[in-house]
């Protein structure tokens, strides 16, 4: 496989950051009375914008979230964040032996969030102004808007783009945009990787990896 960009989801594939942030949203949900679990927030919330996380919190509980929530979550979140944060396990590594390959980020997080997380992580320089975030789109994942914009930004065709998703909801919107899709299971969120490969290949992803020495076997040897 020699793909012409790769196209990156952020959180579950370059910062191992679902468990920090589905347990802060868990913490700030309980607190203003709607008692969410970890477990929970992962199933339900897992890989969408803020925008439709915020639609289902709401159809969930049948009440508006406190106008200043995401607010107040984000600095909780931020506390948590700076624990020993960091990027997935072979993410630099394997973004330093991409050479010229193109490569952009496609993400449902905040742009400011995704850029002070990179320069925390040394990995800024990696995506130049190739970050793409659905932070305020109506049209979030699953729908293929974000992974359209980034192949469009970076100037190829969706069709020869290679995606790296490890939610579910991600992978289909990769899948919608019409590109061949690697599902991501080697951060920290994922405990039983096996499983979590097998329904994101119910899903449609191409490939599945569970490190990026093996989306390195992938994308790497034809190079």
């Amino acid at each position: 496989m020699n793909p012409a960009a790769i196209i990156f989801d952020f959180d579950g594939v370059i910062a191992d950051s679902e468990v920090r942030a589905n347990m802060s949203l868990a913490e700030s949900l309980t607190a203003v009375g709607m008692l969410t679990t970890y477990d929970e927030c992962l199933r339900d919330y897992y890989g969408h914008n803020w925008q439709e996380t915020q639609r289902r919190i709401e159809a969930r509980f049948g009440r508006a979230l406190p106008a200043d929530f995401r607010e107040t979550h984000r600095t909780r979140a931020r506390v948590r964040f700076m624990e020993g944060f960091d990027a997935v396990p072979g993410a630099a590594a394997f973004l330093d032996a991409l050479g010229p390959t193109p490569r952009a980020i496609a993400s449902s997080s905040r742009a400011e969030y995704i850029d002070w997380a990179l320069g925390l992580f040394g990995l800024r320089d990696h995506f130049g102004d190739h970050i793409y975030s659905a932070d305020g789109w109506d049209r979030g994942k699953p729908h293929p808007d974000i992974y359209l914009a980034s192949a469009k930004g970076l100037g190829v065709d969706p069709a020869v783009c290679l995606a790296i998703e490890d939610s579910p909801t991600g992978a289909q919107a990769a899948l919608a945009a019409g590109m061949t899709v690697v599902g991501f299971c080697g951060a920290g969120h994922i405990v039983d990787r096996a499983a979590h490969g097998e329904m994101l290949h119910s899903i449609g992803v191409h490939h599945v990896a569970h490190s990026y020495d093996e989306v390195a076997a992938l994308t790497l040897a034809t190079s």
